[in-house]
């Protein structure tokens, strides 16, 4: 007889306090992040006008996982606002995937077929420096609003929608209750057959799968994939690695979507350790996205050849399966498209 393996136990960190107040306490001030990892000087860096367009906002637990001292550090640029945002760069826009013009309904995206996409919400428990939505404008397009009754009866008129991503934001920013709310009445849509989640709080913020999120997640009626968002293997320690095998616990399948980033994981080296740590956590990878041109990101960007150089190298380094597709998302293509 073979038995059920045990539910992986939070840490005990977890149980003295709620995900809530861990996303309360998150850092909001550049200049105390930079205290905090030992790099004042580099306070004159930051650019005020940036992160008052776009508020730095990553957690405490997040921050632990930075190299003091570091300048470089890989987790540390993904969240500083520096001046090189306010810089104007030709082809770079506020609506760099075509987000507008894919609209079927408040809050609802459909670019692909058989897909919807909802904007659950627009928050999220840490501001990525590169955020494709970084300028949507979330205070009028979410799929929460009047109960998610607009989205959920576009959805149920369409009977060519298989699959629910949900996205933001962040999703799994929202409460057990609301996310429940959701998906109760996206029950009664006979045709929805598969769910998505991309979130990056698994990642970010650990705490927020909790029990109460696993048991609704338990109990969905459909298979259930979680796309997390790591772009680098150091995102990854202890309590990740937690919250992701209570998800696998409860049944999701789990993908890993990065993006390439200049300063952060250009070097083949860095690729092969994402995927490896990721798997080692139970993730598949799946993309690795080239930079959506958003309007504040263009330092990122790495170029077309040298992406395409290094994902050769990684795929000569890995097994298959552990080497995850270079694509970029163009405005009006039916699928992601491949480089």
């Amino acid at each position: 007889m073979i038995t059920a393996a045990p539910e992986p136990r939070q840490p005990a960190q977890w149980a003295a306090s709620r995900w809530q107040q861990a996303w309360r306490d998150a850092v909001r001030d550049p200049r105390e992040l930079l205290a905090l990892l030992g790099l004042e000087a580099l306070a004159g860096r930051v650019s005020d006008e940036a992160a008052a367009q776009f508020p730095l906002r990553v957690p405490r637990g997040f921050v632990a996982r930075m190299r003091h001292g570091d300048a470089q550090d890989p987790l540390l640029r993904q969240v500083l606002p520096l001046d090189h945002e306010m810089q104007p760069v030709p082809g770079y826009g506020l609506d760099a995937v075509g987000d507008g013009a894919a609209r079927s309904g408040t809050g609802v995206i459909q670019k692909y077929r058989g897909r919807a996409l909802l904007v659950a919400t627009g928050s999220c428990a840490i501001n990525c420096r590169y955020c494709f939505r970084r300028h949507f404008p979330y205070s009028d397009e979410t799929a929460a609003r009047d109960g998610w009754r607009e989205a959920v009866d576009l959805i149920r008129h369409d009977d060519s929608i298989e699959e629910v991503l949900l996205s933001g934001g962040d999703p799994l920013s929202l409460s057990n209750a609301k996310l429940a709310e959701l998906t109760d009445a996206l029950a009664g849509v006979p045709h929805l057959r598969r769910l998505r989640i991309h979130s990056r709080l698994p990642v970010v913020l650990p705490e927020r799968i909790d029990e109460g999120l696993i048991a609704w997640l338990s109990g969905l009626p459909w298979p259930v994939t979680v796309v997390i968002h790591a772009n680098h293997a150091n995102e990854f320690d202890a309590t990740v690695d937690v919250a992701l095998a209570r998800l696998r616990a409860a049944g999701a399948h789990l993908l890993n979507q990065a993006v390439l980033l200049r300063g952060v994981n250009d070097d083949v080296d860095a690729l092969v350790a994402l995927s490896e740590r990721g798997f080692a956590a139970g993730v598949l990878p799946y993309y690795l996205h080239q930079l959506d041109r958003v309007a504040g990101a263009a330092h990122f960007e790495v170029e077309d050849a040298r992406a395409k150089a290094l994902h050769a190298a990684l795929a000569a380094r890995l097994s298959g399966y552990l080497v995850p597709r270079l694509v970029r998302e163009v405005a009006g293509d039916t699928g992601k498209r491949p480089l």
